[in-house]
C-alpha cells in the first residue's frame, strides 16, 4: 500500500516547551539533519493524533504513573508491547471500534458490514428497543480528530492539512 509518505523528509513535531526548544535539542536536530516543527502557541490540537495517543499511553492500565523505568531497555520493552496492543488489539472509537491494523488493512469494512446485520437484524427482532436509527458502522474515507475545522487539501496529494481558517 502507498503511504504517500516523503522518504527524505525527517521533521519532529512538537509543543513549544522549553527542552523541545532548547539549543541543545536544536543542535542536536540539525546535526541529524531534522527540521523542527512546533505547534502554534495555546493551540492545544495543533497534532491531534498525537494527543489523542499520548492520552491513551498515559492512561494504559501498565503505564508506570507512581514509578519511573528502571532502564532504557524496560521503557523500550514497555513502548513495544504498547505498540503492538494499540495497532492490534485496542478498538478505536475514531474508527468504529477496530484496530488501526483492520483499518490499515481493509479489514474494517466486513467486520463494519457484519455489525451492521447485526443491529439491523436486532431492531428488526426488537424494535421496542430503539427509538431511532441504529449506529451507523459504514467506513468513512477519512478519520479526523477534529472534523469540524475547516481543511485545505493540498494540490498534487492526498494529504490533508487540519488548520483552522
Amino acid at each position: 500500500m502507498d503511504e504517500k509518505i516523503d522518504q527524505k523528509q525527517r521533521v519532529l513535531h512538537s509543543d513549544n516547551g522549553a527542552p523541545m526548544k532548547g539549543l541543545t535539542m536544536l543542535a542536536t536536530l540539525e546535526k541529524l539533519g531534522v527540521m523542527p516543527s512546533f505547534s502554534r502557541p495555546s493551540v492545544s490540537d495543533d497534532n491531534p493524533f498525537s494527543e489523542s495517543l499520548f492520552k491513551t499511553l498515559k492512561y494504559h492500565p501498565t503505564f508506570p504513573r507512581m514509578t519511573c523505568f528502571e532502564s532504557i531497555t524496560e521503557a523500550r520493552v514497555w513502548c513495544e508491547k504498547f505498540d503492538a496492543w494499540y495497532n492490534a488489539q485496542h478498538l478505536h472509537s475514531a474508527l468504529k471500534f477496530v484496530t488501526p491494523n483492520q483499518r490499515h488493512t481493509g479489514e474494517d469494512k466486513a467486520i463494519l458490514a457484519k455489525r451492521h446485520a447485526v443491529y439491523q437484524m436486532a431492531k428488526k427482532q426488537r424494535p421496542d428497543r430503539w427509538s431511532g436509527n441504529t449506529r451507523n458502522w459504514t467506513p468513512d474515507d477519512m478519520v479526523a480528530l477534529n472534523p469540524d475545522k475547516k481543511r485545505i487539501l493540498n494540490t498534487g496529494d492526498t494529504c490533508l492539512k487540519n488548520r483552522a481558517a
